[in-house]
């Protein structure tokens, strides 16, 4: 390990030093005959042979402009021109060696001449241009160009909303699905080129830290102006240009006259059979005070828990240093239709109480209230077939469940927030307060058993974070993070009772120094951590080995080096960090008292490389030494489903993860192209198993001291281009990996392969100003297999989404939507279903509302069949469906 850490610090040093040597910047300013600055003009540096350009950028508001220039580029073929509406364009040549500039019009600059004519160099500095407003400009003429543009400004690329709105968008959300290089998952994951955003900011503010699906469901079109897509995006300014990020980012803008007033989409609907749908919310999206509150109930399947998903959750969990412990009782495992659309099965009858509100009061102090509420009654009719397939034997089992689930979610937040380029302070406060009471009538294997859960998380914390300069240029960090959680649960099947608590506190502290130095920041920390815990549990009636009581304690003092290299052309971060970890567990009822202590070392490695004026180049490695939990160290058993008792009887899980990833991507912001190609590979290696006994009624599972890996291959490659000609948007995605595991059950030691294989095509046109139409094509293929005799097994599925949308006139939008699924799997019948979806809107311009009549699943498919392969386990399950829903909506704007 440290021979590829010694040969990765020479290979970047070498790309530092070379890349720093050939990097340079041209900057200046535009403005008019009067000084006033030139907002969005277009400042490209072209080729004299042949006029191509190969720089590009625009000015800001403030009319400044950066241009970064191309590395090895001979500059004495080389011009600057300035386009701009309204004014008369300006060329001026580079001569001599990169950064030497011929300016007319600055002290001592030779007179404007054509591109490459001789001029003598001028010393490296700021070049301004001052622009004659053209005497064709006439105040009269209005120039419309209905062709979709994007316009670019350093790390930023801004999408103008009106370009790829339609007739029938409602919120910002339905016009970000259709922007080039922009894809959204089914969970409401947005992606920029096949990187996830970190956050949705409004008029640059963080409303709603990774929650952006609140924003995104709900803010009007119409009110905005750009969707800005922000690479390398920092969002502390005194981190800025000295401490690296790889994140993107989102903003929108909004008009002037939204800034202006309440805004507010209401919708009020009723249907059959029974069928409610309420939607009343208020927004303001001034530059001081921005707010997002809204009230929405249904019974039609719309999931309302989707909109507080926490989009980048794996991030805070690493930022944190914990990884809070996971609910340990189930009603058993349930599939749900992972490639069908969630409201197509789900039966829920929910409500929703959501505010978010930030003011910006003076001296950039921000003050942010997020807070929650949301009641759910959710039913759920399922039967399913599994088996697993083992050596020279196939355990079986059926099971037919009706579940209902009762959730009451309560979330709080309230955060200070400081962001000055001299002094950054973020203080955020949190409660959660869930409560999900269960019920399930279960049929297994004949047997008919009732089971009801109760699941009370309770979580507090608070995350602080200090970031202030010191005398010199050199920054103080001071983090600190501490947290509480209990979650109490109960588990009745029958007359038998299990209960579970882990209450847990926890603890991480850290000071670092930041020094700043010509090409990076070297930081240096120190701190720890603390982690305490109690996993206690009880079974009745009981058995032997059923009861644990389980005292945890996690110590770790960490110190940690880092450099960071934040310049245009080359972004790097090396991180160096040296953990010392004690873990005291006990539990007196299995004379269990042992102590484990480690030195570890956990370094990473990441640098991103711009290979063209918009083409970079990707590359992470890491190696981490990971532990165990509370969780895979009790003896006691714990029915954790109905049919799954679990225990453990080896040491500690110690982990070693391995990372090594990288890719490409290209963007042509002129032409609206995009794409990009990635490839990962991750083993990880434990020093335990789990070992399995597997019946028809019960599965009995076991932790034993067997060392095992796993590993995973991915490859994946995204394509988004825009046609003008066609009025279309072509997307594609092609992704393939393959996971290796091995498995002990019933006393064989089974290793399996599996593959997945999947291909995504899409297509969003607009055919005229009356019709668009879009389609999305998926197949996937899934395939495992084992050198074991437990024989392969396959599943090929093939989704096609598409709709129709027409508006005849002004006041009237119809729309017609159909969604198609295949299923093939040898040996078992195929399975094919057809939804159908339509909806028609009537617009009564002067009373501002919209009536509009909606028929879900008007085909009436009442039942879906799904099947599912993981390992030696295939599983056929059937769901019951909500059927067709018919819903009347009123809807009018604030």
């Amino acid at each position: 390990m440290s021979r590829v850490i010694l040969i990765a610090g020479w290979l970047l040093a070498a790309i530092l030093l070379s890349s720093h040597a050939s990097a340079q910047d041209l900057k200046g300013r535009v403005t008019d005959s009067a000084g006033h600055p030139v907002p969005y003009a277009s400042v490209n540096l072209r080729s004299s042979s042949n006029n191509t350009i190969v720089a590009f950028t625009t000015t800001d508001t403030k009319g400044t402009y950066t241009l970064h220039l191309p590395p090895n580029q001979p500059s004495a073929a080389l011009y600057l021109e300035v386009r701009c509406i309204g004014y008369e364009p300006q060329t001026r040549p580079l001569t001599g060696s990169p950064g030497s500039l011929n300016a007319p019009g600055a002290p001592g600059a030779a007179p404007p001449g054509p591109p490459g004519s001789p001029s003598a160099p001028a010393s490296p500095g700021p070049v301004d241009f001052s622009l004659a407003v053209a005497a064709s400009q006439l105040q009269s003429v209005v120039v419309r160009n209905a062709r979709p543009r994007l316009r670019t400004s350093g790390d930023t690329l801004s999408y103008r909303v009106g370009d790829f709105s339609s007739a029938q968008d409602r919120v910002i959300g339905d016009v970000i699905k259709r922007l080039p290089g922009i894809s959204v998952a089914s969970d409401g994951t947005i992606s920029y080129n096949n990187k996830p955003v970190s956050g949705v900011y409004l008029g640059g503010d963080n409303l709603l830290d990774d929650k952006y699906t609140i924003a995104t469901n709900t803010i009007p079109n119409a009110a905005v102006d750009e969707v800005q897509v922000i690479d390398n995006h920092q969002p502390v300014k005194v981190l800025q240009n000295k401490v690296m990020s790889d994140d993107v980012a989102l903003n929108l803008t909004f008009k002037k006259a939204a800034k202006a007033q309440l805004l507010g989409q209401e919708t009020v609907g009723a249907g059959l059979p029974g069928n409610y749908n309420v939607d009343l919310n208020a927004l303001l999206v001034k530059d001081r005070y921005k707010a997002i509150d809204y009230l929405k109930g249904n019974n039609t399947g719309d999931d309302l828990q989707q909109e507080l998903l926490s989009h980048n959750l794996a991030d805070y969990k690493l930022r944190i240093g914990n990884d809070p412990p996971a609910s340990l009782l189930s009603l058993g495992a349930v599939n749900d239709p992972a490639a069908l659309s969630r409201d197509r099965y789900f039966f829920d009858r929910s409500g929703l109480l959501n505010a978010n509100n930030l003011v910006n009061l003076k001296n950039g102090v921000q003050l942010r209230v997020n807070a929650s509420w949301l009641h759910d009654t959710e039913k759920q009719d399922y039967s399913q077939n599994t088996h697993i397939f083992l050596p020279g034997d196939t355990v079986q089992y059926t099971e037919t469940q009706h579940n209902r689930f009762n959730p009451d979610l309560l979330h709080t937040q309230l955060t200070l927030l400081v962001n000055k380029e001299k002094q950054y302070l973020d203080d955020a406060l949190l409660l959660d307060d869930n409560r999900w009471v269960d019920f399930s009538d279960l049929n297994t294997n004949g047997s008919i058993v009732h089971q009801v859960l109760r699941d009370q998380p309770l979580t507090f914390s608070n995350e602080l974070n200090l970031i202030t300069p010191l005398r010199s240029t050199d920054l103080l960090q001071v983090y600190s993070y501490a947290s509480h959680m209990m979650e109490p649960e109960t588990r009745s099947i029958g007359p038998g009772m299990q209960r579970v608590n882990v209450p847990t506190w926890y603890t991480n502290d850290y000071l670092s120094l930041k020094i700043p130095g010509n090409l990076g920041t070297k930081s240096l920390t120190a701190g720890g951590s603390l982690q305490s815990q109690q996993l206690t549990s009880d079974l009745s009636p009981a058995i032997d080995s059923s009861t644990n009581h389980v005292t945890w304690d996690k110590k770790r003092c960490y110190a940690q080096a880092a450099y960071d290299i934040p310049g245009d052309n080359l972004k790097a971060n090396l991180t160096l960090p040296l953990i010392l970890q004690q873990i005291d567990y006990s539990d007196p009822g299995y004379a269990l008292d042992k102590r484990l202590s480690r030195l570890y070392f956990n370094p990473q490695l990441s640098f991103k490389y711009k290979t063209g004026i918009e083409d970079f180049v990707t590359l992470l490695c890491h190696y981490r030494n990971q532990s165990g939990t509370i969780e895979d160290i009790y003896h006691g058993y714990i029915l954790k489903d109905y049919r799954t008792l679990y225990a453990n009887n080896a040491d500690l899980t110690l982990k070693q993860d391995l990372l090594a990833a990288a890719g490409f991507s290209h963007r042509r912001a002129l032409s609206l192209f995009f794409y990009s190609i990635s490839a990962a590979y991750e083993q990880i290696a434990a020093n335990n198993i789990a070992s399995g006994i597997i019946t028809n009624n019960l599965q009995q599972l076991i932790v034993q001291p067997y060392a095992n890996a796993t590993k995973c291959w991915t490859a994946d490659g995204t394509i988004s281009k825009y046609s003008f000609a066609l009025r279309t948007t072509f997307s594609g995605e092609l992704k393939w990996q393959d996971n290796r595991s091995v498995q002990l059950q019933n006393g064989a030691l089974l290793p399996f392969s599996t593959t997945v294989r999947t291909l995504i095509l899409g297509a969003t046109t607009k055919l005229s100003d009356q019709l668009n139409c879009s389609y999305q094509l998926t197949g996937t293929q899934t395939n495992s297999h084992s050198p074991a005799e437990a024989p392969a097994n396959a599943i090929d599925q093939l989704q096609q989404q598409a709709a129709l949308y027409y508006n005849p006139a002004t006041q009237w939008q119809f729309k017609l939507s159909g969604e198609h699924y295949f299923t093939h799997s040898q040996g078992n019948p195929e399975l094919s279903y057809f939804f159908a979806d339509a909806s028609v809107n009537y617009r009564l311009k002067k009373w501002k509302l919209d009536v509009q009549f909606d028929a879900a699943n008007f085909l009436n498919i009442k039942t879906y069949k799904a099947l599912y392969l993981s390992a030696n386990t295939f599983t056929s399950s059937s769901y019951t469906l909500p059927g067709r829903i018919v819903l009347l909506k009123l809807m009018f704007n604030l």
